[in-house]
C-alpha cells in the first residue's frame, strides 16, 4: 500500500509561528571567549575573518550597533579603535578594554558573552610595528593601563625576538590588580613552547617591568618619574638609553604619550612613521 502525503506547502509560504531571522551585523564576528580582570577591565576573543591579515601591533575599528534613533528607529554602528592584542599568527582575535559605565560603546561592549556578535572593519592600521623602527639591539615597550594591548601581541611574535637582542616591557597601572593580564601574558610568553627557544639565553630576553601609581606594589612610581630619576635602569643594570642601541614603542594616555615623546627624544631618539622609520613610535589611536 503505498502511503498517502499532504502536499507540501509552497516554498514562499511564511509559517505564521515562525519569527523573523535577526538581522546580522555588518562585519560581524563572533565572540568566542570573555574574561573579567577587574570592575574596569575585561579582554575578550572573537572569530578571525579568514581574510584578514595584519602585522602584530596593529589596530581594526569594532563595535556595536548604537541605541534606535527615537524619531527613525534606525540603528548606526558605535565603532571605536582597538589594538590587536593577539599575535598575526593567531586563528583568533584577541582584544583587552577599559569599561566606561557611560561610554557610548564600552559600556556596551562589557556585557557581550560568548556566541553574541560584534562588528570588527578588517582594515588593520597603526604605528606600532617593527617596520617603523630603524634596526636595534634593544626594545623598549612603554605601556599604561590598556595601552598593553598592542605589545601583548608583539611579545608573542616571533620577529621580536629574532630582530633583537632583549625586549622590555612597561606597564604602569594604579592598582595591582590592573597588572594581572599583563603578568599572565607575560608568564604564557615564557611558558610556551615555540616562543622559549626564542626569549631565552645569556641574558633574559624579555624583560617585565611592572609599577603601580597608587597602591603600593614591588615598584611604585610612574614610569615618567622612573626614567627621569634613572631608578629603572639602575634596576635593570642597564647604562641608559641612546639611539646607537635602544628602540621604543610608547601606548597610552595623551598625557604619558607627550612626556614620553620629550624623555626618549632627550636620549636622541627620532620619532619615527611606516614610511620613515626611526628610533621610536607612539600610538595615537585611543579606545573611550
Amino acid at each position: 500500500m503505498t502511503a498517502v502525503t499532504a502536499n507540501p506547502a509552497p516554498r514562499s509560504a511564511a509559517r505564521p509561528d515562525t519569527p523573523p531571522a535577526p538581522k546580522a551585523l555588518p562585519d560581524a564576528q563572533t565572540v568566542t571567549e570573555v574574561r573579567h580582570w577587574t570592575d574596569r577591565l575585561f579582554s575578550f576573543r572573537c572569530t578571525r575573518p579568514a581574510s584578514l591579515r595584519f602585522r602584530s601591533g596593529e589596530f581594526v575599528m569594532i563595535g556595536l550597533m548604537g541605541d534606535p534613533d527615537p524619531a527613525t528607529g534606525k540603528q548606526k554602528p558605535l565603532l571605536r579603535a582597538y589594538s590587536i592584542a593577539s599575535p598575526a599568527w593567531d586563528d583568533e582575535l584577541e582584544f583587552y578594554s577599559i569599561k566606561v559605565q557611560d561610554g557610548p560603546l564600552t559600556s556596551k561592549l562589557q556585557h557581550i558573552q560568548p556566541g553574541d556578535q560584534i562588528i570588527l572593519r578588517p582594515k588593520p592600521v597603526g604605528t606600532l610595528v617593527h617596520d617603523a623602527l630603524l634596526p636595534g639591539k634593544r626594545l623598549w615597550f612603554f605601556s599604561t593601563g590598556t595601552g598593553i594591548a598592542p605589545f601583548a601581541s608583539l611579545i608573542r611574535e616571533p620577529q621580536t625576538y629574532e630582530d633583537y637582542e632583549q625586549v622590555i616591557l612597561t606597564h604602569t597601572c594604579r592598582e595591582v590588580a590592573d597588572l594581572e593580564y599583563g603578568r599572565q601574558l607575560v608568564e604564557q610568553v615564557r611558558s610556551d613552547e615555540m616562543l622559549r627557544e626564542l626569549t631565552e639565553g645569556g641574558i633574559d630576553k624579555l624583560v617585565y617591568y611592572p609599577t603601580t601609581t597608587r597602591e603600593p606594589s614591588a615598584r611604585t612610581g610612574r614610569i615618567t618619574d622612573l626614567l627621569r630619576s634613572g631608578e629603572i635602569f639602575r634596576d635593570l643594570g642597564i647604562e641608559g638609553i641612546t639611539p646607537e642601541t635602544d628602540r621604543a614603542m610608547v601606548c597610552g594616555s595623551i598625557g604619558l604619550n607627550t612626556d614620553l615623546k620629550a624623555i626618549l627624544e632627550g636620549f636622541g631618539l627620532r620619532e619615527g612613521a611606516n614610511s620613515d622609520p626611526a628610533e621610536y613610535v607612539v600610538e595615537k589611536a585611543f579606545v573611550g
